[in-house]
């Protein structure tokens, strides 16, 4: 049975330009859908300092999916992994999910920091961060996602 979801909301302000890097510092709006919401539906999420922002890649076309293993972003430096590797586009469903900092509740209009996420993207759940489901023991991963990620977070000078 396939899941059928609708956006509860959208960027509004905020980066235009796809890239992938450069995100440091960048603001953004997520306005939730004023139809289909009560103000009270964000009702103490002011108290929080970050999200869980689940969010389509809407930019980037079904037939950019690959199933098979390849290298982040094309260098062969790095070593050939497999879509579920990976936390691009390219993957099934082309869903992402960020964690930005909340600024601010004002209305049903969220402003966020470090949501990699430009104008126009459908935003399909919002929640709080909470640290108790954040990961659970030891974090480790390889070299490359680290090296390939460096200036992610950077600003752009």
């Amino acid at each position: 049975m396939a899941l059928e979801i609708k956006p509860i909301g959208e960027v509004v302000a905020g980066r235009t330009e796809v890239a992938d890097d450069y995100w440091g510092g960048v603001e953004s709006v997520i306005q939730l859908d004023e139809a289909e919401f009560p103000i009270d539906s964000v009702q103490g999420l002011e108290e929080f300092s970050h999200l869980v922002v689940v969010w389509h890649f809407d930019q980037a076309s079904p037939g950019d999916v690959e199933y098979h293993a390849r290298s982040p972003r094309g260098n062969p430096e790095w070593p050939a992994t497999g879509t579920f590797a990976h936390r691009n586009h390219r993957r099934p469903n082309q869903l992402a999910q960020s964690f930005p900092r909340l600024l601010a509740v004002d209305g049903l209009q969220l402003r966020v920091a470090d949501l990699d996420a430009v104008v126009g993207t459908k935003i399909y759940d919002v929640s709080p961060f909470f640290n108790e489901m954040g990961p659970r023991g030891t974090v480790h991963e390889p070299n490359w996602p680290g090296e390939m990620l460096a200036d992610y977070w950077s600003t752009r000078d």
